[in-house]
């Protein structure tokens, strides 16, 4: 049973369904005007859709999408096929290569095949479907989802065809024949992975294939209908918003400061280095890295590595040192800022996403995803329905990370105010650092509080054993710098053991 009670039976299907094309064209006089009305008002409320067209083997899924396509503006939608995997997918986690194609907001991305393959060959589970599935929908995006059934005589006689014919043979496999013989067998797994990804904001729509212009007709009305639906939504939200005006901040009551999980008040940021000890070690460490980085390629080991904390805190200073010790073939280092055009227009992940390393490879992130928790939730950029699922989002995101064998660590550089200040002066006066200090700084250092509750929280609902923070203390550069070389050092070090 699934989310909304309702149980898919295929084999209980009447698949023999037909429509006479008499019909079928009186029908689809008034359904074409409507989709491709629909479509534009999409685009205009800024809505994302992605349709997954799945079925068994021969089932006609290219065919149908070119039907559905028929009434549609070519500028405003984009068809995938889904296949083997690509070595350039297979050395990234299983989402890279959807996550990537998702949808900018007002366009719709069609997939023939999709995530679903690797859920019905158990690459994958249904909990990592169904969150990816939520996470996008709660953003907006409408996800239709189409699953074409056809009898076993007739797949068997289209696969017959399509091997007979010069043209269309290579399409046929003899993975498509052995399916065949075990028809009833895949029905059934396929039946189980409907029921069990057939959520309310994401449902299957079983299509009875056998006669194309019933199935064609079947798949326009629904989407008709799911578009209708989430226009009509976005539209009595919009006038809602309207007349309430701007949401109310909430204040949280200021007793829920005694009991929080004050994680940076306990750090001890007396440690220091002297300049000696550090180049020493520095030395040592970035030896031991640069024999590991070359490990890593050959073992095929991605890593990511995630800074945040305080401006002036010595990210670019720990990064530096890192790299130093690294072959530039084999990192990137990411300055994360504000969201592009583009970026806004897609989920907020989407841009974390497309810049995950490949196997063998390090991505250094300097800022990160967990914006969304920080200065978009301080600053007003994310509703605050928004942040607060982010925490769920992220840990998912980075388990998919972990489970495709990549090592995840997350550093939190924390000086206090005192040495910021200090830091903010000294960056004011020296001409080669002026660019460094900008009024934006100033301005995020008088929410210093509002920041520091923020990153308690963040520490404590997002630290994992997998995707541990690591909180470092960086009054002193020297100390914060060798800190940071050690654990990526001892990070790989245990991975190769």
């Amino acid at each position: 049973m699934n989310k909304k009670g309702a149980i898919v039976m295929l084999g209980q299907i009447d698949v023999k369904k037909t429509m006479e094309k008499s019909e079928y064209d009186q029908a689809m006089e008034k359904l074409e005007v409507r989709f491709g009305e629909l479509q534009r008002a999409c685009k205009e409320k800024k809505i994302p859709i992605m349709v997954v067209m799945e079925g068994l083997d021969a089932a006609g899924k290219g065919t149908l999408i070119n039907r559905m396509i028929q009434s549609l503006d070519p500028r405003g939608f984009k068809v995938f096929t889904v296949g083997k995997e690509k070595e350039e997918e297979a050395m990234r986690p299983y989402f890279w290569r959807f996550f990537t194609k998702t949808p900018e907001r007002g366009r719709m991305h069609i997939f023939d095949q999709s995530w679903y393959k690797g859920l019905y060959e158990k690459s994958i589970s249904e909990k990592e479907v169904l969150d990816f599935e939520e996470m996008l929908t709660e953003d907006g995006t409408l996800i239709i989802k189409f699953f074409l059934v056809i009898s076993k005589e007739e797949q068997k006689k289209r696969i017959e065809k399509l091997e007979k014919n010069q043209e269309t043979k290579w399409r046929v496999t003899e993975k498509d024949k052995e399916n065949n013989k075990n028809y009833d067998k895949c029905l059934k797994k396929y039946d189980t992975m409907l029921v069990h990804t057939d959520t309310a904001n994401a449902s299957w729509t079983v299509v009875e294939a056998t006669d194309k212009l019933y199935a064609t007709c079947k798949i326009i009305t629904t989407m008709v209908e799911r578009m209708e639906r989430a226009v009509k939504e976005v539209e009595k939200r919009t006038e809602l918003q309207a007349k309430t005006g701007a949401k109310k901040e909430i204040k949280e009551d200021s007793n829920t400061d005694r009991f929080r999980n004050g994680v940076l008040q306990g750090v001890d940021l007396s440690k220091e280095m002297d300049r000696e000890t550090y180049k020493k070690k520095k030395k040592e460490l970035q030896k031991r890295l640069n024999s590991l980085h070359n490990k890593m390629y050959l073992k095929r080991v991605p890593v990511i590595l995630a800074f945040e904390g305080w401006d002036a805190g010595g990210k670019g200073g720990a990064i530096k040192r890192l790299t130093q010790a690294l072959d530039p073939r084999g990192y990137e280092v990411v300055p994360v800022a504000g969201p592009n055009d583009i970026e806004k227009a897609h989920h907020y992940l989407w841009r974390f996403w497309e810049k995950i390393p490949k196997a063998g490879h390090m991505t250094i992130f300097d800022r990160t995803w967990y914006g969304r928790v920080l200065v978009e939730r301080i600053e007003g950029f994310a509703r605050e329905d928004e942040w607060k699922r982010a925490y769920n989002e992220i840990n998912n995101m980075e388990e998919q990370f972990t489970n495709a064998g990549c090592i995840v660590l997350k550093f939190w550089l924390h000086i206090d105010k005192d040495e910021q200040e200090r830091r903010f002066h000294e960056r004011e006066v020296t001409p080669e650092k002026q660019w460094k200090i900008t009024d934006e700084d100033w301005r995020n250092r008088a929410k210093w509080d509002e920041y520091e509750k923020a990153v308690d929280e963040m520490i404590v609902r997002t630290s994992t054993e997998d995707a541990p923070w690591i909180v470092v203390e960086a009054n002193s550069k020297y100390y914060a710098r060798i800190k940071v070389l050690e654990t990526v050092v001892e990070a790989l070090e245990k991975r190769f053991k």
